[in-house]
């Protein structure tokens, strides 16, 4: 049983980890760039209002990069608070022109004193946290980048619910494959592997309900409620099919479900 469930998933990881896969997902739109800090706001952006149909995921991303005049990185250093104007109609889901500000207020700040989001992550005082010194999951690196967030004088209390942590046992999907995105690397032109201090290993399975009901159905979880405990569940059972990248099989999972096989 073992082998034939890493033989389908490792097939639906060949199959599904090409460039054909980035046109109609969310990581299509950092794709559109080649700078390190477009790359990090866009995906960073795209990852977090990733729910819902992706064709309209993929509209509401492509609509904010025209509001910023195509250049994100310029636009969130260098405008102008007129400029801000043009954000008090938009709106995705339930993120709306209040955490839109101050999504831009807070890349404003940040990179005034970064180079790159990493730093938000995996604060450079921490050193090196690499998984041979005991650091075997990403669920640190989402409390800091969370409690980096929110530190913020202007930082509105509804803006939380879009940025989520392992302290309140959400499976934390959208954050799981924003690391995905900007720390897996390999050959195949999908993930950027643009991050260097957390390594792949350390990555957290991004779980949502499809890929939990495709990973029951494999008998790869037994908890059956969607939380980070079910994520980390997940990805410790994937680290016996691959432990120096477990997250490759998001596409499995991910792709198995799209296709209706599960």
């Amino acid at each position: 049983m073992y082998d034939q469930v890493k033989e389908l998933l490792d097939k639906k990881v060949e199959q599904y980890n090409r460039r054909s896969f980035i046109e109609k997902d969310p990581i299509s739109i950092p794709h559109r760039f080649n700078r390190q800090q477009d790359i990090e706001i866009m995906g960073f952006w795209a990852a977090v209002l990733a729910w819902g149909q992706r064709p309209v995921i993929l509209k509401k991303a492509n609509d904010l990069i025209e509001r910023m005049d195509g250049a994100p990185y310029d636009f969130v250093l260098n405008h102008q608070e007129t400029d801000l104007k043009r954000f008090l109609d938009f709106k995705h889901r339930t993120f709306n022109a209040t955490d839109t500000l101050y999504f831009l207020h807070f890349f404003h700040t940040y990179y005034q004193q970064h180079e790159t989001l990493e730093d938000a992550f995996v604060p450079t005082e921490w050193g090196a946290y690499a998984p041979e010194n005991g650091l075997n999951s990403a669920g640190p690196f989402l409390e800091a980048f969370h409690n980096r967030f929110c530190d913020d004088p202007f930082f509105p209390d509804r803006t939380r619910k879009h940025v989520a942590t392992p302290s309140r046992n959400s499976s934390c999907k959208r954050l799981n494959m924003f690391l995905r995105w900007m720390v897996r690397r390999d050959d195949q032109g999908v993930d950027f592997g643009i991050w260097t201090r957390i390594k792949p290993e350390q990555l957290v399975i991004p779980i949502d309900v499809h890929v939990g009901r495709v990973a029951r159905k494999l008998a790869l979880l037994t908890r059956s409620q969607t939380d980070w405990t079910a994520a980390l569940e997940l990805t410790q059972t994937l680290k016996q099919f691959d432990p120096v990248d477990p997250v490759k099989y998001d596409f499995a999972l991910f792709g198995l479900g799209v296709e209706g096989e599960m």
